[in-house]
């Protein structure tokens, strides 16, 4: 809703008006997402141990990356599912099913290279 109440429909007019609603955008995923919290908490657990080795430049921007790459995917399948949601209610749709495992295998995808790139960088440390 605007300042006056009522719902945008229109384009967003200002930067900061499309910057509070990509904000309330990411608040929204991480208090209505079990899984966005479970990847926030991970988060700050491998950055307190990559903080805790001292990790170079380039093996921060591996962790990072798989970080970031991580979130967005969990974005995006929170995204499809809210659209599928939307589009076919509380009715089963095959294509509705394929849509919402698509998107969970996406972020299944992105975990497990986060988990390799972990492996990677933080076993070379523990050798």
């Amino acid at each position: 809703m605007d300042s006056n109440g009522k719902h945008q429909l229109n384009k967003n007019k200002t930067f900061r008006q499309a910057f509070h609603h990509a904000w309330d955008g990411i608040i929204a995923v991480v208090k209505h997402e079990r899984n966005m919290r479970f990847h926030l908490l991970a988060t700050v657990a491998v950055i307190i141990v990559a903080c805790w080795f001292r990790l170079q430049v380039w093996e921060w921007l591996w962790i990072l990356l798989a970080i970031f790459l991580v979130i967005t995917g969990e974005m995006v399948n929170t995204i499809v599912e809210a659209l599928v949601d939307m589009t076919v209610g509380h009715r089963y749709h095959p294509l509705a099913k394929l849509a919402k495992d698509m998107a969970a295998g996406l972020v299944l995808l992105l975990a497990g290279f986060a988990i390799i790139v972990g492996l990677l960088i933080f076993g070379n440390h523990l050798i």
